[in-house]
């Protein structure tokens, strides 16, 4: 008997199901494949060798729980705390600390292809052209090479010049509060500092976030962007879910990203008629604009639109870290004092090349880094076609992979006492010697890493060598909560951070 003779009475026979059988023919037509799925996951991947738990293996359930609700940071670091190095965070991603796996997955090696960016998390501006973070590694080059001058030593120099103005107003500002005996928010005051340079370098501009005291509409947006963009990343790996999840955000949210887009774009059209006298991130592009390999006006939208978050919001938190842990171990930041009060004896003095010999500044910073790292979660790579090896185990291609920042910095097995602010680990302090400080990759490695590391270096060495020469603080509340009680969202959502500055009482020197 043919299939052919038998379906037309099968079919007929089912016609005359009751509505029960039809509701349990389509939960078993649907468990079936998930069911197979999570055994697959399990028991058959390829990753199965890998420790976590298994309800991460068997679904990315829980960590697309924690990115959703902002404690990916927390989520992770206990994984890594319980399972080790390397931990299977959802079926097809491992999360790892270590610094060999830092270079195995962001350092170029002979003869093997470098991990790409991984497509939900990296997501390209709402123009569709991609940016420095989510362009392929292919198309990176022709992005990079035209704005690496932006970021040369030759042209922090020149910038120091345009930064300066906006240290001016924030220690400015600061002495009036001062004087008034005033309790302020720094995390506020520094995001408006970071993002008015930002603007400055960027579009010839400022946000005049310090000049009105208060965030510019665009910066909110720029914050709102980024959690959204953070959700969105965890959701788009499940296509429907991403449809069924729009459905319901308001159209208001959805925009926002576009609005974004638009802004980036009028500023930029606004800085290409200014021409290229302005020593800022457009000088070099605008006179090799006739190159024909010169970026076009959507090119340097896109590269904008990415860079103004990466290049003020980052920064900014590491400072007001380091004010919150100075403020906590008061022995630490009399050592700066000294340093800073005994280097310069006017605020004249401090630029971008005077404060480079300061090394116990940099240590502190580099420290705060350690232990508040700005981008605390891993930023995600695809293992490439043909596989890699990772910590000398084989990965099959579309394994997603990252080091977790916070985990890594704060693990024991890489760390002495890793929860303790001390800058001295930074200074060959044999106490510390043990310390693997490779893993430290606050800017990530290789050719995807950070461009503008030594922009964010000076300028955080300048303003808290400013803010150390003229003042003296102190947090309103030794106990605020102010670490405990944060999310992330790719980075940290801060909250206020209330301290109190007054005039420099001098430093007797040693």
């Amino acid at each position: 008997m043919s299939l052919s003779s038998i379906l037309p009475e099968v079919l007929c026979g089912a016609s005359r199901l009751p509505l029960s059988a039809y509701v349990l023919l389509a939960i078993v037509a649907a468990t079936v494949p998930t069911v197979f799925i999570i055994v697959y996951n399990i028991y058959l991947s390829p990753l199965r060798i890998y420790p976590g738990p298994k309800s991460s293996a068997a679904t990315s359930l829980p960590y697309l729980r924690a990115v959703i609700t902002g404690t990916t940071c927390e989520y992770v670091y206990k994984l890594h705390q319980k399972y080790g190095d390397v931990v299977r965070i959802s079926p097809n991603e491992l999360s790892y600390t270590s610094s060999q796996a830092w270079r195995d997955i962001n350092a170029h090696r002979p003869g093997f292809t470098l991990p790409d960016k991984e497509e939900a998390f990296y997501m390209d501006p709402p123009n569709a052209v991609p940016s420095l973070f989510s362009s392929k590694n292919h198309y990176h080059p022709r992005l990079r090479r035209p704005l690496a001058h932006a970021f040369s030593e030759k042209a922090l120099r020149d910038q120091d010049g345009l930064i300066r103005v906006y240290i001016d107003a924030l220690v400015n500002g600061l002495k009036e509060k001062a004087t008034q005996g005033e309790v302020i928010d720094i995390s506020a005051w520094l995001n408006w500092t970071t993002f008015d340079v930002m603007g400055e370098l960027s579009f010839g501009e400022p946000f005049d976030c310090l000049k009105d005291r208060k965030f510019h509409p665009w910066v909110r947006i720029i914050f709102d962007t980024v959690r959204a963009t953070a959700i969105m990343g965890g959701i788009r790996r499940y296509p429907g879910a991403q449809r069924i999840v729009e459905f319901f955000v308001p159209a208001a949210q959805k925009a926002l990203p576009a609005k974004h887009q638009k802004m980036t774009d009028e500023k930029v059209a606004r800085r290409l008629t200014m021409g290229a006298e302005r020593p800022d991130f457009m000088t070099s592009l605008l006179k090799n604009k006739d190159n024909e390999n010169a970026l076009t006006e959507p090119e340097l939208s896109s590269a904008l639109f990415a860079t103004i978050v990466a290049g003020s919001e980052t920064t900014a938190t590491a400072l007001t870290a380091t004010i919150l842990f100075l403020c906590r171990n008061l022995d630490k930041y009399e050592k700066l004092k000294q340093e800073i009060r005994t280097a310069f004896k006017s605020a004249d003095e401090i630029n971008m090349l005077s404060t480079m010999s300061l090394r116990y500044t940099t240590a502190v910073l580099e420290e705060s880094m350690r232990v508040y790292p700005p981008v605390p979660i891993g930023m995600p790579r695809v293992i490439p076609k043909g596989g890699l090896t990772v910590l000398g185990k084989y990965l099959p291609a579309k394994t997603i992979v990252s080091v977790h920042q916070y985990a890594s910095y704060h693990s024991p097995k890489y760390w002495r006492d890793p929860e303790k602010f001390a800058p001295e680990r930074w200074l060959d302090d044999p106490y510390y010697a043990d310390d693997d400080r490779r893993i430290f990759q606050p800017f990530s490695l290789g050719a995807r890493n950070c461009i503008g590391q030594n922009l964010a270096y000076a300028e955080m060495r300048s303003i808290l060598a400013r803010l150390v020469l003229e003042f003296d603080v102190e947090l309103d509340d030794i106990n605020d909560p102010w670490l405990a009680a944060q999310k992330t969202y790719i980075i940290w959502e801060k909250g206020p951070l209330k301290v109190k500055f007054s005039h420099a009482k001098k430093t007797t020197q040693a």
